[in-house]
């Protein structure tokens, strides 16, 4: 008795296991571009704010060396790095 309980939770352990790496999602690898103004250039913290056509604003992370010779008002296109995985 006591070794069938062992079983069963080692044989539901396994099934929860698998079905938790069959369920995860894989991750988006369409190329994204955002395009748009630049309407802030936050040096400090190394931020890109851009205004698309649609009027929707997308932050972005950018180093000080990228950044050094943007301005706001500027006009922007850029291509979003595909998360790992895609080719």
């Amino acid at each position: 008795m006591k070794w069938t309980g062992v079983a069963v939770t080692a044989v539901v352990g396994v099934v929860v296991w698998g079905s938790l790496a069959f369920g995860q999602a894989k991750p988006d690898c369409t190329p994204h571009k955002v395009e748009g103004r630049i309407v802030k250039v936050d040096m400090a913290q190394e931020r890109l704010t851009l205004q698309q056509a649609n009027g929707q604003t997308v932050e972005m992370q950018a180093s000080k060396d990228v950044l050094q010779d943007k301005k706001v008002g500027d006009r922007l296109e850029i291509a979003k790095r595909l998360p790992e995985g895609c080719k």
